[in-house]
């Protein structure tokens, strides 16, 4: 399987894109994402458009995992809006030397080590992070997200002891884990 790692936002489609994926990932894994499937169901279009604006402002990079079929070879000189989006991570810097990973999910079919989709995208996001000058790169993941947890630790990530209520269930945690860029 061939894949690219594209930003978020090339294309005029991408908003109808990422939509079709934030459903599919509150559907798969509801406990990763700060929203419920009918909360994003009941977005209109802008809301949608300026997601897509969020992610393009300075400080913000979206990125998406593109499948592209078994050959990698569709045609398109640079790929912009062909291909299937199969995973997404955004990152953003909250404040000089910080950078925040959020919105990291991989379709079950395009998940696994072999593949290096998740790898691909994190890869990215670290150079991203690198070039606004963060010195660690931050995220949060809930307490029973035994996998993703698992797949952070393999890349250097390590727990900070920071721990937050999970907004839409205060009983569960969510988890802070960095890791060190410098």
């Amino acid at each position: 399987m061939t894949y690219r790692i594209e930003r978020i936002g090339r294309t005029d489609t991408d908003w109808e894109r990422l939509r079709e994926v934030r459903l599919a990932q509150l559907l798969d894994t509801p406990m990763a994402f700060l929203e419920t499937h009918g909360a994003a169901l009941a977005h209109g279009d802008e809301e949608w458009h300026s997601r897509i604006r969020r992610v393009n402002e300075p400080g913000s990079v979206g990125l998406a995992a593109v499948h592209d079929g078994d050959d990698g070879d569709d045609g398109d000189d640079d790929g912009a809006g062909s291909g299937e989006w199969v995973g997404t991570m955004i990152g953003f810097t909250p404040e000089p030397g910080t950078a925040l990973l959020v919105g990291v999910w991989v379709h079950p079919e395009h998940r696994g080590r072999e593949r290096g989709v998740t790898d691909s995208m994190l890869d990215a996001i670290v150079a991203w992070a690198r070039e606004t000058g963060a010195r660690r790169l931050l995220l949060t993941v809930h307490e029973d997200n035994a996998r993703a947890a698992a797949f952070y630790r393999r890349r250097g990530f390590e727990p900070t002891g920071g721990t937050k209520p999970y907004p839409l269930d205060p009983a569960a945690r969510e988890l802070e884990m960095a890791l060190p860029l410098a």
